[in-house]
């Protein structure tokens, strides 16, 4: 059994980004804790996020939710709080595997977390990059097999109802997540795939 800790700047974005991934640990009985920086307000209702997020990671198979209570959209100025808040969570967690979004981002708070995390997780045997719909030039290496979780992954991204249509196209969360899935499949020689760029792994 090993301990996974995924990190995230807002509600949502563990689900389209490492979903099945993370059901996938919590199959195998690995211990998954997941860190969201922000309620996401700016885009809705805070305390809607923040129970659409509990109800997904129950979905997932979470062991715990950790919130960093930040400011949406105001993590640049919250940098140096938030390494404190996360180096206390990597400590309380001892994760072996830790998933942040990529550092290329159109999102100033994914591009901090990201930053951010590359410090406070220097000693993390196993670190990886997942993408957002908002990352930029992502070019994978690995890539996670999820087609044994892929309903949970969007059971987990119906959960957050008040986001489904918030995208700003004509492609809900849940179709852009499983375009996702069918191009990193393909990239991937398999069906449906979430994919990474790593920071660092031990083989």
């Amino acid at each position: 059994m090993k301990t996974i800790l995924a990190l995230a700047a807002h509600p949502d974005d563990l689900e389209i980004g490492c979903g099945g991934t993370l059901a996938q640990h919590a199959a195998r009985g690995d211990k998954v804790h997941i860190y969201i920086a922000t309620s996401g307000d700016i885009g809705g209702e805070g305390e809607i996020r923040r129970t659409e997020q509990v109800e997904a990671a129950k979905i997932l198979g979470v062991t715990k939710v950790h919130w960093g209570g930040f400011g949406d959209t105001r993590l640049p100025e919250s940098a140096i709080a938030l390494m404190a808040d996360l180096e206390r969570v990597v400590q309380h967690v001892c994760p072996d595997t830790v998933y942040v979004n990529y550092q290329d981002d159109t999102h100033q708070d994914h591009r901090v977390i990201a930053q951010v995390a590359r410090s406070v997780t220097r000693y993390i045997a196993n670190v990886l990059y997942y993408e957002t719909p908002s990352t930029i030039g992502f070019e994978p290496t690995v890539f996670m097999d999820i087609c044994e979780t892929l309903q949970v992954k969007l059971k987990a991204l119906e959960a957050h109802d008040s986001q489904v249509d918030r995208t700003h196209l004509r492609l809900n969360i849940i179709e852009i997540a499983m375009a996702t899935t069918n191009f990193r499949g393909v990239q991937a020689k398999m069906s449906c795939a979430e994919a990474f760029v790593p920071i660092r792994m031990r083989l």
